[in-house]
């Protein structure tokens, strides 16, 4: 069965998730993992972690940060923490990863995620014999592409089915640079009651979300993915895990996304005419919180760009 996965902001939030149906949580703390939704600290991390294994759901800890030598001690030592505390995935992108986890008894599973980097099966199996149970594709492949590698990888996939993508990042700190990036002038505006810095593209009318954290600059895109109507064909290929991004979201919005993912997932597990009758009515409840500024589209799925 296809599991749900979801970013939570806290620990109180990780048990509403839980009572929404979620199936796993990707947590951590931002001096290793990238944009995640919430801050867990070593003590919140092992509460959470307790948390959800009372629960029998799964947690997988985030640490796919960009490290540079001086980062290297504290990322061994916390990888032996994350061993201490048993989490049941570890997310990683860079190589020191795998060989500080093989350094222990009994390595915890790894779900390797490269962002844009991962779109192909040999790449996926490749990292599956260094130790990957799992690969995380890359937002920017089409429906056809990712059905493509699943019928040729001995790994699991996982799939972003709602939520913003990063269309750029930095180590450095850029939002007084970001003017040039499309070499033209770009207006920065900062809607203060959503603390939210957004860059704001007149001549398309998009609005791109901005923020700066330990992992550099983050630049994100105008729209939200949204495949709640489009999940048949994905899970007729037996796609492994869907997941719910809800970085820059409020908790009430990643709440509706998680219970809305859970009903169609649950609806084409008992009978896949009754989701066909009904996916255009699942959309509903989280278009009513959906901001005005962040229309949904089906991001790459069907088309080659989306920005």
């Amino acid at each position: 069965m296809t599991e749900l996965l979801v970013t939570p902001k806290s620990v109180s939030h990780i048990a509403t998730l839980i009572e929404k149906g979620a199936d796993a949580f990707v947590i951590g703390e931002q001096k290793f993992g990238l944009r995640l939704a919430g801050e867990f600290d070593r003590s919140s991390l092992k509460e959470a972690v307790e948390l959800i294994h009372s629960h029998d759901k799964k947690v997988y800890v985030a640490v796919n940060g960009i490290f540079h030598n001086y980062h290297l001690n504290a990322l061994e030592d916390y990888i032996s923490f994350l061993h201490e505390l048993k989490v049941d995935r570890i997310i990683f992108g860079d190589p020191a990863v795998v060989m500080y986890v093989k350094q222990h008894k009994k390595p915890i599973p790894l779900n390797w995620d490269a962002e844009a980097l991962v779109t192909n099966y040999f790449q996926c199996n490749y990292w599956g014999d260094k130790g990957a149970k799992r690969a995380v594709l890359a937002r920017e492949l089409s429906l056809d592409e990712i059905l493509n590698i699943k019928q040729a990888v001995n790994v699991e996939l996982e799939v972003q089915v709602h939520g913003m993508t990063c269309m750029f990042q930095s180590k450095r700190m850029l939002l007084g640079n970001y003017y040039t990036f499309q070499q033209r002038q770009m207006k920065i505006e900062r809607n203060v009651m959503s603390n939210q810095l957004l860059l704001y593209d007149e001549e398309r009318n998009n609005q791109y979300p901005v923020f700066e954290d330990y992992n550099g600059t983050h630049i994100m895109s105008p729209n939200d993915i949204c495949l709640i109507e489009e999940l048949e064909a994905l899970l007729e290929a037996g796609i492994d895990t869907f997941k719910i991004d809800g970085i820059l979201q409020s908790e009430e919005y990643i709440n509706v996304c998680t219970e809305q993912y859970r009903e169609a997932i649950d609806l084409f597990n008992e009978d896949p005419e009754s989701y066909e009758d009904e996916k255009f009515m699942l959309v509903d409840p989280i278009e009513a919180i959906q901001p005005e500024h962040r229309p949904f589209d089906e991001g790459f799925l069907f088309k080659q760009t989306v920005y």
